[in-house]
């Protein structure tokens, strides 16, 4: 079993940045590819970004030049850096993490990201 922990959503203005975070404690080195999902409201969760477990990284359009994914493997941990944070950012932002050899979905439990206007 894999925990999957996510941190520093919160409420901000338009323009402004955040960082989350999601850690694996102890189990980094099982995770394949790793990534962030956002659900907005009224709409299905969609994949914002994502890093591969050969490295390269992979970014929704809507996201793209404004966002930074990174892995830090000797902390187990995914950052999301998120920059010029605009409205329709807004939503629950979910860890999603590939584990093993057999490739098992594992979900943080979500965390709320709020851009007001």
């Amino acid at each position: 079993q894999v925990q999957l922990v996510e941190s520093g959503g919160g409420s901000v203005q338009a323009g402004e940045s955040l960082r989350l975070s999601c850690e694996a404690p102890g189990n980094g080195f099982l995770i394949g590819d790793w990534g962030w999902y956002r659900q907005a409201p009224g709409k299905s969760r969609e994949l914002i970004a994502v890093h591969k477990v050969g490295g390269t990284t992979q970014y929704a359009d809507s996201v793209k030049d404004r966002f930074s994914i990174s892995r830090v493997k000797d902390k187990d941990t995914l950052y999301l850096e998120m920059k010029d944070l605009k409205p329709e950012d807004t939503g629950v932002y979910y860890c999603h993490a590939v584990v093993g050899v057999l490739e098992l979905d594992y979900w943080g439990q979500g965390i709320r990201v709020t851009v007001s206007s």
